[in-house]
């Protein structure tokens, strides 16, 4: 309790605390201007479209990081027979590589002149687009970036519950000549479902986080905010602008945003998920 005070409770109550002061962490004092972060942050249309952005991260990265190894685990552990060991190591490796070699690699692969897969491409007449100077291309390409680091782990993680459901209740499936895919939507589905919520939640809040590095790295936010999200957008007020209000605003803002999804997935999600005890 102690720690969680120190390094959580106290630093989100003093974030609450300056987003009603202008300060540049610099100055000995503080100017009190009550909402006047908040107001101004609604009234710059440029946030509307990082609110966006970070909705869009958020639902890409839920298909990339939720729902494509949900059905690949399901995959490797009811279809696939040889080679799973290695199939495991394989998707499991990129978990422990860094985003900011991550970014730099993807970069070079995915450069639209000189890149590998462009080179490749070229050779039948296609070529890449220049991804990181065009509005919704540079969302997605950041997003698979952050899938590439997360999805190991989320994998790992669904696998295992996959592979701890009763093989007898998947024989006798079989027996009944179910496909494999209502095998999975009215068994393993439900029966995971407990591991799916989680894996749903710190995709939701872990994977914006992750999106930090590739954005910092490869565009910084750009171009004109297109790849910018809240996490970033809070970072270049305080860090680039030294605007310490409108970036702990911001920061309460993208909290207030994590609650709400949060509670509309405890309503909506939660009351579904089948405990075996």
């Amino acid at each position: 309790m102690l720690v969680f005070i120190l390094f959580m409770v106290i630093p989100l109550l003093y974030t609450v605390y300056l987003s009603f002061f202008k300060w540049n962490m610099v100055s000995p004092e503080k100017e009190f201007v009550g909402l006047e972060n908040y107001i101004s942050i609604f009234q710059n249309k440029e946030n509307y479209r990082i609110i966006l952005n970070s909705l869009l991260y958020i639902v890409l990265l839920t298909i990339f990081c939720c729902v494509v190894p949900y059905i690949l685990s399901f995959v490797l552990e009811q279809i696939i027979s040889k080679f799973k060991n290695i199939y495991k190591s394989l998707i499991f490796i990129p978990s422990v590589i860094s985003l900011v070699v991550a970014s730099i690699l993807f970069t070079w692969i995915l450069n639209p002149v000189s890149g590998p897969l462009s080179i490749i491409l070229g050779k039948v007449g296609l070529s890449i687009p220049f991804w990181s100077k065009m509005e919704g291309w540079v969302i997605v390409v950041i997003s698979l970036i952050t899938s590439w680091k997360v999805f190991g782990y989320n994998f790992i993680v669904l696998y295992a519950s996959i592979a701890g459901i009763s093989r007898e209740l998947i024989e006798a499936a079989k027996l009944d000549n179910l496909s494999n895919t209502k095998i999975f939507l009215k068994i393993i589905l439900p029966m995971s479902s407990a591991t799916g919520v989680y894996i749903f939640i710190i995709t939701i809040v872990q994977g914006v986080q992750y999106v930090f590095t590739p954005i910092k790295v490869i565009t910084q936010g750009g171009p004109d905010n297109a790849s910018s999200n809240l996490i970033y957008s809070s970072y270049q007020q305080a860090f680039e602008m030294y605007n310490t209000g409108s970036s702990s605003a911001l920061s309460v803002i993208t909290m207030i945003i994590f609650a709400v999804l949060l509670i509309l997935e405890f309503k909506f999600v939660e009351k579904g998920v089948y405990y075996e005890n």
